[in-house]
């Protein structure tokens, strides 16, 4: 099936708001992108052309139906990409509810059944998973110095998934003048799998704040870039660059310019 190369960027609220972090970065390496607001249902161009990759982030359940996702399940089977970002609305969240739809199907992860949200004060480490600093996702990125998050869903991979990143959880406390740091728990955060011919993964944390907490600001030099309906954004370059390697990852036929 011939897809039309561009990526579905679904959800993150509006470019006003929280969805200019990852415009920005498909703008910055000349990505196309489609946008669908989080209050709007897909245009009926979502049912008439595959897309190379659907991005769905910060966006309800409620707002696809049966027919859509019956396309989407086609899609990726065929050789669309899919990846599914963490947020209060998606997986289970706070008004996501994909745990009854066939995200279940298609996702890497299985998702609770419950709010699944995890809101942390102290520090949350990005690093990768035992083995996999090399995967195409997370090569040539300085994780000696992993970036913090504030928050995550909770979920967990399928059997046959590969986890690629985890975020480890520590506890801080400042006593008599001296920092304490006791590791805690430690999650699987980025996950990859396939449906089909389509290749898929679910980020357990957010592309934009809160919970994308101090990654949003991870290596030098820092990315001034203006986005196409909003303003602008101002962001690391490594933080960028984790994002574009994970659509180039997952996007049927890739294809990337690279500008740094």
């Amino acid at each position: 099936m011939q897809h039309n190369g561009k990526v579905c960027y679904l959800g993150d609220d509006d470019l006003l708001g929280a969805a200019k972090y990852l415009a920005g970065i498909l703008t910055h390496f000349g990505i196309p992108y489609d946008r669908v607001d989080s209050p709007n249902t897909p245009p009926e161009t979502f049912l008439e052309e595959p897309y190379s990759l659907y991005i769905f982030s910060d966006y309800p359940a409620a707002r696809m139906s049966a027919a859509m996702f019956e396309v989407l399940k086609r899609n990726v089977a065929q050789g669309s990409g899919l990846v599914m970002l963490g947020g209060w609305e998606s997986f289970y969240g706070r008004l996501g509810e994909y745990h009854q739809t066939p995200m279940t199907e298609l996702l890497p992860v299985t998702m609770a059944d419950a709010d699944d949200r995890r809101n942390y004060p102290q520090p949350v480490l990005v690093v990768p998973a035992p083995g996999k600093e090399n995967h195409p996702v997370l090569a040539g990125l300085p994780w000696n110095t992993p970036p913090g998050v504030g928050g995550f869903n909770a979920f967990q991979p399928k059997p046959d998934a590969e986890v690629l990143l985890e975020a480890v959880r520590f506890r801080v406390q400042f006593t008599s003048g001296e920092f304490g740091f006791q590791k805690q728990e430690t999650v699987p955060l980025l996950v990859a799998g396939t449906y089909g011919d389509g290749k898929t993964a679910a980020l357990a944390t957010d592309v934009a704040p809160h919970w994308v907490g101090g990654w949003v600001d991870w290596g030098t030099p820092r990315i001034t870039q203006d986005v196409p309906g909003s303003d602008f954004v101002d962001i690391g370059c490594d933080y960028a660059k984790f994002f574009r390697n994970l659509v180039q990852f997952l996007k049927k036929g890739g294809g990337l310019k690279q500008i740094l």
